[in-house]
């Protein structure tokens, strides 16, 4: 029921959007594109996938025995899950596929993709809070944004340096929240504890993972602007490094279907200075498209997994039954 009410959401807003715009115009606006920048962004997608699995890929311990394919498929089956969940939850899963071929304790793979997402919302809000810094044309509304995000960022690093903040932020939170979420919250501080036991003792791998992940993101930023040279359209790559990443973090907020609709309203609506809603409209297309090809690309690996998980799963039955025989 939640993920139809979100794709409502979704269609609603979607509907609003292209009653405000030119249909023709819209795909005036495709026609006229430009044939290699848009190459050139769409084929981003593969390096910036590649590096995100070497980053997972460095994130396990060489004990665990994950390959670089291997690690290639996780993120191409989570980015399946990412299309139908909310907040880039499916994400998550990658823990569960792990511990599930053996590469990991439950808790440790845990941890690893906490501390994944982590560095991505972290590197995200980098490039936003800097970006929103130096962009010259902010009004109430962005200097308002900017302290979110810069104070959003803060906490951020607090919560992966201080162990103890951490687990006063969580113990806080825990109070107010209903139970249910409260069992979830629990479960996190135990594994946010353990992802720091595990990256502060080595410096060193600490930095590798984190400068790679600001990398990864200034990527995605950078595919973006790509996208919109490709529009024939031009904003400065310092403005898009404040406005782009608002508009990812809109499409974070549980509220739609993988971000369709709250994406494409903050692209139409924070780069207004710069070209029409048609243009817009037709970024926040090119955006959503970052999303569905590694989604479509990872459509035979999630099928795989869950064919593995059920077989495990009827594996593990025989056995609790066959120990319950002998038991009796």
């Amino acid at each position: 029921m939640k993920r139809l009410i979100s794709l409502i959401v979704s269609l609603l807003i979607l509907a609003i959007i292209y009653t405000k715009i030119d249909g023709l115009g819209l795909l005036a606006v495709f026609q006229n594109c430009h044939r290699l920048w848009m190459a050139i962004a769409l084929a981003m997608v593969v390096p910036l996938t590649m590096l995100t699995s070497w980053r997972l890929q460095q994130l396990t311990p060489v004990s665990a025995g994950l390959g670089f394919m291997q690690a290639n498929q996780l993120i191409l089956a989570a980015s399946v899950l990412n299309m139908v969940l909310p907040s880039k939850m499916g994400d998550l899963a990658k823990a569960y596929f792990m511990r599930d071929r053996g590469h990991l304790s439950g808790s440790l793979a845990l941890s690893l993709v906490v501390f994944e997402k982590a560095c991505d919302m972290l590197s995200l809000l980098l490039w936003c809070a800097f970006g929103l810094i130096v962009y010259p044309q902010k009004d109430g509304l962005f200097w308002l944004m900017t302290a979110g995000v810069t104070g959003g960022l803060i906490v951020g690093i607090f919560l992966l340096s201080y162990r103890q903040f951490a687990q006063l932020f969580f113990a806080g939170i825990s109070r107010i929240a209903p139970k249910k979420i409260q069992i979830k919250l629990d479960k996190m501080r135990f594994s946010w504890g353990e992802m720091h036991d595990y990256f502060w003792r080595d410096r060193q791998q600490l930095i590798k993972i984190t400068s790679t992940s600001i990398l990864i993101w200034f990527g995605h930023l950078l595919q973006i602007w790509f996208f919109i040279l490709a529009l024939n359209a031009s904003v400065p790559l310092l403005a898009n490094l404040a406005l782009s990443p608002l508009a990812i973090l809109a499409g974070l907020m549980p509220l739609t279907f993988a971000g369709v609709g709250t994406r494409d309203a903050a692209l139409i609506l924070f780069y207004q200075p710069y070209f029409d809603p048609a243009t817009g409209a037709a970024l926040g297309l090119l955006c959503t498209s970052r999303y569905l090809i590694p989604a479509i690309a990872g459509l035979p690996f999630l099928g795989q997994y869950f064919a593995t998980m059920k077989i495990n799963g009827k594996i593990s039955g025989k056995i609790n039954s066959n120990t319950s025989s002998k038991n009796l």
